[in-house]
Parts: C-alpha cells; structure tokens; sequence
C-alpha cells in the first residue's frame, strides 16, 4: 500500500512540473513525466531485485518482487487520473494473486531438514538402519554424510518432508534415545 501511495505521490508530482517553475519562461521548459514513472520503476525494480532469493534449485520470493511491481504501476496509474485502468488492473491484481495463492495451496511444496547427530562412536547405529528409523517420522534421507571425531560418529543428512511428516515426536525421540550425544534441525528451502 505505501508503494502504490509513493508511486501516485510521485506522478502527480510529475504531472505537476509545470507549477514548481510557474516563473521560468515556458518556452525554455521541456516537460517528461515519463522520467518519473521511468525512476520510479527502476527503483521498485532494484526493491523487488533484494526480495528474491535463491537456495539449491529453489527460488523464492517472485511473487513478492512482483507484487510491489505492481503496486507501484497501479499507483502510478491512479496518480496521472487513469482510474479506471487503476481499477481494473486492481481487479486484474487480485485475481492473479487469488489464483496463485490456491495453486500453492492445491500443489503440494516439498519441504527439506537438515539434520545433524552425534553419536557415541561406541554405540552408533549403521546409516542404513538409521536411515530407516528416520522413515518412521516421514523423512526420507536424501543425503548422508558421515566422520567420525573425538569419540564421535556424526551424521549430516538432507531430510526431504514426506506428507504426515512428525517432526516434533522426531525431536522429542532424539532427545530420548541414548546414544545420541547432540542433535540440529534446521528447515531449509533445498
């Protein structure tokens, strides 16, 4: 909203240049709103450029980038008196971001863990078994690696998020179990 509010602020601005030099002769003046929309545009751009962020394969933050893209342009339009253009592109808008907010509920995300543990060396299970242990909580292993240190056999896994996937009733597990001297989670995008 204070994109759509800067960008018509903006253009009025622009459409007005001829009232900030009311006393420089008129034959010396030339006049481009079209510079303002064009700045205007190009700083929303580099905004919506620092919102996009990209980890492995995914990308994330387009729809957002493109949101305050525009919100700008639909308060440019109602800035220079294009109300109706401004309405419909609302509409338009909205709807575009209607249907992609059902799509993202309809179309199932894959959702990534990592997971490091740290075993007693002693009393550490092989990676297959644990790898199927983990399959009990709707992980699946999409990655293994594996050293041993100081009296430790450490397990780094890429955990991929199955449907019905328990991660709390997995930590509380971890916690549990005895040969396990440390254990992370951390979400990632992939």
């Amino acid at each position: 909203m204070l994109v759509s509010l800067a960008s018509a602020l903006l253009m009025l601005a622009a459409v007005q240049q001829l009232a900030w030099l009311r006393d420089t002769p008129t034959d010396l003046i030339r006049i481009d709103p079209v510079r303002m929309a064009h700045g205007v545009l190009t700083g929303i751009g580099f905004l919506g450029a620092g919102v996009i962020f990209r980890e492995g394969a995914s990308i994330r933050g387009l729809t957002t980038a493109a949101s305050l893209w525009i919100t700008s342009a639909l308060g440019m339009l109602f800035g220079v008196g294009f109300y109706g253009l401004g309405a419909a592109g609302t509409l338009a808008a909205v709807a575009v971001l209607g249907a992609v907010s059902l799509t993202e509920l309809l179309v199932p995300q894959r959702r990534y863990l990592d997971l490091v543990v740290r075993f007693r060396a002693t009393d550490a299970p092989r990676s297959d078994e644990f790898r199927h242990w983990l399959r009990g909580y709707g992980v699946v292993a999409d990655s293994l690696e594996q050293h041993c240190a100081a009296g430790e056999k450490v397990h780094k896994l890429r955990l991929r998020c199955e449907r019905g996937m328990r991660l709390e009733a997995l930590a509380a597990d971890l916690e549990k179990r005895t040969d396990v001297v440390s254990y992370s989670i951390i979400h990632t995008m992939r």
